[in-house]
């Protein structure tokens, strides 16, 4: 890929488990692959959804990304750097978030804890003020710059978080489950600025999510990880086209009438006059809704795209029962 910023080539991660053996006291040891093999590149720019159940070995993936964890295998670089090996440098070039644990000083007020990351990243003066500047306007931190870390709600701190993670201008930003926990509205304020981040710096974002939202609001891209493996890796709209997926047609009719029986869609649901039409996502829906208004009194219709929960679940199983899927 031309400008790749991040560069996977048959990465890997092996950790060496000791468990109990037969309730005695002793231990066998077992190898646990968290990552097995995963290929692939990431351009400037791009934002990308990576996402997987727990246990799947997005952290793990993450964790060798930032200089946390060595490989086992593969090659692996960030910025033309090795994480591993060359980690000080790079921790110059990127940001990260975690969710479910902070970077900020607990007991010091929000402003001190970004003079400290100023002096840790030798961010210059001139070059801190415009960063903060910015990054408390946009993120609405101006009242709470002299609130101490452990006074402000989750949402507060994780806006806190992201700002931190951003005055020194990392070229990468890692998100892991930055919207856990959070309200609506605080869900709506951060996404909007992520996107406003990669729209206008050009920022590089590798998101890690359970809430599937952040993923169909901010990403293009998704990768889907499971047992260490990548399963998926391309538009997100592609996903729906595995496992069979289905979209559903909502038809509104000028009165009641019995289930349609059209070919290519199947009736699973009928409400009074409304009925609901299921046909493969793969499909085009365009041929379907000419032969329903061809046949029946249409007054309205609507489309609803598969849930991505499901899709995703059925990929899953798919890999269970030895299935095929995207890779």
């Amino acid at each position: 890929m031309q400008d790749a910023l991040i560069e996977l080539d048959g990465l890997e991660k092996v950790f060496q488990v000791r468990r109990r053996a037969g309730g005695r006291l002793r231990r066998t040891r077992e190898e646990v692959r968290a990552v097995d093999g995963i290929s692939f590149e990431v351009a400037r720019g791009e934002m990308v959804g990576y996402i997987g159940p727990n246990g799947a070995g997005k952290s793990t993936t993450i964790k060798m990304l930032t200089g946390i964890l060595t490989p086992s295998g593969g090659r692996l670089r960030v910025a033309g750097l090795d994480p591993a090996r060359e980690r000080t440098r790079l921790t110059r070039r990127i940001g990260v978030v975690f969710g479910q644990r902070t970077t900020l000083w607990w007991d010091l007020p929000l402003r001190d804890s970004y003079r400290l990351a100023r002096r840790m990243y030798r961010v210059e003066e001139a070059r801190f003020r415009t960063n903060m500047d910015r990054l408390v306007e946009l993120l609405g931190l101006g009242p709470l710059l002299d609130v101490p870390v452990r006074q402000l709600s989750l949402g507060q701190r994780m806006r806190g978080d992201i700002a931190a993670a951003l005055l020194h201008d990392p070229d990468v930003l890692y998100l892991d489950e930055p919207t856990i926990g959070l309200d609506v509205t605080s869900k709506a304020r951060v996404r909007g600025f992520l996107r406003d981040l990669n729209r206008e710096q050009g920022t590089t974002v590798l998101l890690t999510t359970h809430d599937l939202t952040d993923i169909e609001q901010l990403c293009r891209r998704v990768m889907v990880i499971d047992h260490g493996r990548l399963m998926y890796d391309g538009a997100l709209s592609g996903l729906t086209e595995i496992g069979e997926s289905e979209r559903t047609l909502v038809v509104d009719l000028e009165r009641e009438l019995p289930p349609i029986e059209v070919a290519g869609a199947r009736t699973v649901r009928v409400e009074g006059p409304r009925q609901w039409l299921a046909f493969p996502a793969s499909a085009s829906a365009a041929p379907l809704v000419a032969r329903i208004a061809e046949n029946c009194p249409l007054v309205d219709l609507s489309i609803r795209e598969p849930d991505i929960e499901d899709v995703i679940a059925r990929m899953y199983e798919l890999g269970r029962t030895g299935g095929t899927a995207v890779g």
